[in-house]
């Protein structure tokens, strides 16, 4: 494989236009607003122009009929409304935890379903999006990763989500309303259901309209989009999107990393932290996230912490601490709160923040590493997911 192709899975991902029927012009990159907009016999000359308008209808302010888009001509209005719709994802259902935390499950082309997560906080709101529905890292301590891979969410999906999240909070800004820097989804984070850099150019699609100045309008430090590895994407994205970047990293050596997170195997510690070093400079970002989830006897050792210091030497960087969110079958268990303490002291020390991470909706299944859609979870026994795991007689 060349340095720059791509990487790309055998998944199937539904097109925008369906055999028959209205194109959807959610997710549609700017460009390719504008090719559709002349095939449907816009004059050339005013594509550009009609782009930009119809782009702030559907991300500024939300809307979804184009006869509430009134700076276009009644008769274009109704040419738009037969050739083109304007959807995002379906709501199934909504749960809402104890800790104002909200799951949504939403249903998507071929009747499959994805999770969504909407995290408030002090000031600030963070969606935790899907890219995929289902996983293929089978990483061994999360719950998603027990789910196998159906296919790629299209840009559209992964936009749509993001939209569907500002309908249910009435998020959309009144048509004409002065800007309103107050929000209440003010991130986004790529830590959902799938492995984003296996779907690159839909995931940098989605990220660049909820990037777009005439749109959504949300910074790219605003955004962070969480990889296990997948290491020749790490530079595109640098180049392509400029969002932050969190690794998901787990552990200090190969052979415990090979076993919680098996793409490991292909792209080992020493090759993913060589891709890292430069990533900040390429992306402008302020430091990259280490995710470490917090399992007891397997990577949360006094040893392992002062190794985790010294294999990121060199790398801005934070340490953030997961303590396990357990499910049904799990193969581990949460380290204690001493222990974590006593790991997050030593990172500290030398000079890392290492915030722990507060579990949020543990109660409705939404917590990192949680996430499984209801139609497509897979009924293994404890046994199982230990042997999957490398665990069995251990």
């Amino acid at each position: 494989m060349s340095a720059s192709a791509p990487i790309t899975q055998d998944v199937h991902t539904i097109p925008r236009k369906l055999p028959e029927g209205p194109l959807n012009l959610v997710g549609l990159t700017r460009d390719a607003m504008r090719a559709a907009l002349i095939d449907a016999g816009v004059p050339e000359k005013q594509a550009k122009m009609r782009v930009g308008q119809i782009w702030q209808w559907i991300y500024q302010w939300g809307v979804r009929d184009f006869d509430v888009m009134t700076n276009l001509a009644k008769g274009l209005r109704t040419e738009l409304s037969e050739r083109f719709v304007i959807e995002v994802p379906e709501v199934v259902s909504k749960q809402v935890s104890d800790d104002g935390t909200r799951k949504y499950l939403v249903r998507i082309a071929g009747g499959h379903e994805v999770e969504v997560v909407y995290i408030p906080e002090e000031g600030r709101g963070t969606l935790c999006v899907s890219s995929q529905v289902g996983c293929t890292l089978t990483c061994s301590f999360c719950h998603t990763g027990t789910q196998k891979l159906v296919r790629n969410l299209t840009a559209a999906e992964i936009i749509g989500q993001v939209m569907m999240a500002r309908d249910d909070l009435d998020e959309w800004p009144e048509i004409g309303a002065p800007k309103d820097e107050t929000r209440l989804l003010s991130n986004i984070v790529l830590m959902g259901m799938g492995e984003p850099l296996y779907n690159f150019e839909n995931v940098r699609d989605a990220m660049k309209i909820a990037m777009d100045p005439e749109g959504i309008q949300l910074s790219r430090r605003r955004i962070t989009l969480s990889t296990s590895g997948v290491v020749p994407e790490i530079a595109r994205t640098a180049e392509e999107i400029g969002c932050q970047l969190a690794i998901s990293f787990h552990a200090t050596t190969d052979e415990v990393r090979d076993r919680l997170v098996p793409i490991n195997k292909r792209w080992n510690i020493d090759v993913l932290l060589e891709a890292l070093r430069s990533y900040p400079k390429v992306s402008n970002s302020e430091r990259i996230t280490f995710e470490y989830v917090m399992l007891h006897g397997v990577n949360d050792s006094d040893e392992d912490a002062r190794r985790l210091i010294k294999l990121i030497d060199g790398i801005p960087a934070k340490i953030n601490l997961i303590p396990f969110n357990e499910w049904p079958g799990a193969p581990y268990k949460r380290s204690s709160n001493n222990r974590i303490r006593a790991f997050a002291d030593i990172i500290y020390k030398a000079g890392y923040a290492s915030p722990i991470r507060t579990p949020r909706g543990e109660d409705i299944m939404a917590a990192c590493g949680q996430l499984k859609s209801a139609t497509e979870r897979a009924r293994k026994s404890r046994r199982q997911i230990e042997a999957e795991a490398g665990l069995a007689g251990r």
